[in-house]
């Protein structure tokens, strides 16, 4: 049996702005019942209510799904920033570094650290790109991608570098503001890989709801799902066995992503070798993390 008794999944956004539609947050308990998304407190999400769901407003015994970069590419490199004198030495020294640099962006927001002088140098900004953009040891031609993202290619996801700022696939902006959240945890959720799971209470994992959706036989070009029907078809599937949600038509691809992650985190916790991973190195998770999920 699980050791955990509720499954939280949540969709993020790196956006600018307080509030943003674009969050999501699904539930679930133990069994096969359907998950349901959680009423954000004032119309949409903010930043700052997750980190306070986080940390005041979760049952005992969740495990929490959240949908983003947990850290940065360092093996490739043998650092965060090679070649800058202050680049952080793991991960929670860089979450630190991100709150301290951007501790008076409102709304958890994290332009001031892409702004700084050198470490803009290293991101991947509209038409410009960072002279460290790519270090001497990257292999993707589009950025540094950790050792987990590489499994994750593996496995037919797609992907992008943390480092990225811009298109339509970048995830950079919601990695850098999911670090002030990390940091602002202070301990009161262990964080995997980075903290040892402790066998009893809480626990917050690094989640990329494209494995859910591979998981349940959709392809890697088509993850997202945007109706009602294509969700109940995913949650009816082996992989996550869950009852129907109530509902017919479209639906964000945001709720969507949170709802089947919730479902599918259900299922996976029971998988002792999802906590095991081959590539999890003690070096690794220290600096880069892990992606639940990753073989």
């Amino acid at each position: 049996m699980s050791r955990f008794c509720h499954f939280v999944a949540i969709d993020w956004s790196g956006a600018k702005g307080e509030r943003h539609g674009s969050i999501a947050v699904a539930a679930c308990g133990l069994g096969d019942d359907a998950p349901t998304l959680t009423t954000p407190p004032a119309g949409a999400w903010s930043r700052r209510d997750v980190l306070d769901l986080l940390k005041h407003g979760l049952p005992d015994k969740t495990l929490v799904g959240l949908d983003l970069g947990t850290s940065l590419a360092f093996s490739d490199c043998g650092a965060f920033f090679p070649g800058w004198a202050e680049t952080p030495p793991d991960a929670k020294a860089l979450w630190q570094l991100v709150e301290h640099y951007c501790r008076e962006d409102d709304h958890l927001a994290a332009s001031s650290f892409v702004a700084h002088p050198e470490l803009r140098e290293y991101f991947h900004h509209g038409a410009q790109m960072g002279a460290h953009y790519r270090c001497d040891g990257a292999e993707h031609r589009n950025g540094r991608l950790r050792v987990t993202e590489h499994a994750q290619r593996a496995m037919g996801c797609r992907p992008h570098s943390n480092f990225k700022l811009v298109g339509s696939g970048q995830v950079g902006k919601a990695t850098l503001t999911g670090m002030r959240v990390l940091h602002g945890l202070e301990g009161a959720l262990p964080v995997w890989p980075f903290d040892a799971d402790p066998g009893t209470g809480s626990l917050l994992v690094e989640m990329y709801t494209a494995i859910p959706a591979l998981a349940v036989g959709r392809k890697a070009s088509a993850t997202k799902i945007r109706t009602f029907e294509e969700l109940n078809d995913a949650l009816n599937h082996p992989a996550v066995g869950s009852a129907p949600v109530v509902g017919s038509g479209p639906i964000s691809d945001h709720a969507s992503d949170a709802l089947l992650t919730a479902a599918w985190l259900r299922r996976a916790a029971l998988r002792e070798e999802l906590w095991h991973p081959v590539g999890l190195t003690d070096e690794i998770a220290r600096t880069e993390g892990w992606t639940f999920g990753v073989g």
